[in-house]
């Protein structure tokens, strides 16, 4: 099997890329939270929100790795991978980042913006920010919720793909059997097998002489 067929080099690229893209997408959200009206951040202390934006990168990260009609099971671990792993990656430079902006100016702090957005403020944070996933259980299950929910509905979608497509190329290569098998067409009263034809005579070959 090819890897044009099973679409599996597709599919791995088309997912990293799109992983990237919602790890960035989340960090900007984590990050300019405050600018957020403040119903949708405050509903539900947060839980809802994340929950969603959970989904949505689970939903974008499977729709792309099946838009290119995958067969391969391979790919359906790598779909929790990246839509795990673009959580976890977003929500750790988003934090990474506020920590680092607020630790170069922690007097005069207002609403993260652009300015804030350096690799400076990104590496000065970094050290701190994985501590939303290496706390205890009571304080990390909700990090780790999100995670597990990109993960799981990611692979959960991606799964019903790969059947969908398996299942219509198996009815395709049947059809096209099938076709092939068909016998061919003969006229009306036509035999099925053609009259075998009689040597013509030569007209220098000696003739047998008749028996009296």
């Amino acid at each position: 099997m090819s890897h044009k067929r099973s679409g599996l080099l597709p599919g791995l690229l088309t997912g990293l890329l799109t992983a990237l893209i919602c790890a960035a997408a989340l960090g900007a959200a984590v990050l300019f939270q405050e600018r957020m009206p403040s119903g949708v951040t405050t509903f539900g202390n947060g839980f809802p929100l994340s929950l969603a934006l959970s989904l949505a990168i689970a939903l974008l990260v499977a729709f792309a790795m099946g838009a290119v009609r995958p067969r391969s099971v391979v790919l359906l671990p790598f779909s929790a991978l990246y839509a795990g792993g673009a959580v976890a990656a977003g929500q750790v430079a988003g934090k990474s980042i506020m920590i680092g902006a607020l630790a170069a100016a922690p007097t005069e702090r207002g609403p993260a913006d652009l300015a804030d957005v350096t690799l400076d403020n990104f590496l000065a944070g970094l050290p701190s920010a994985p501590s939303l996933y290496r706390g205890s259980p009571a304080e990390t299950w909700a990090a780790w919720l999100y995670v597990g929910v990109a993960a799981l509905a990611a692979l959960a979608l991606l799964t019903l793909r790969v059947i969908r497509v398996r299942r219509a190329q198996r009815a395709e290569l049947t059809e096209a059997a099938e076709e092939s098998q068909e016998p061919e067409y003969r006229a009306p009263f036509e035999p099925a097998q053609a009259p075998a034809q009689q040597p013509t005579t030569d007209l220098f070959a000696p003739r047998k002489p008749a028996k009296e």
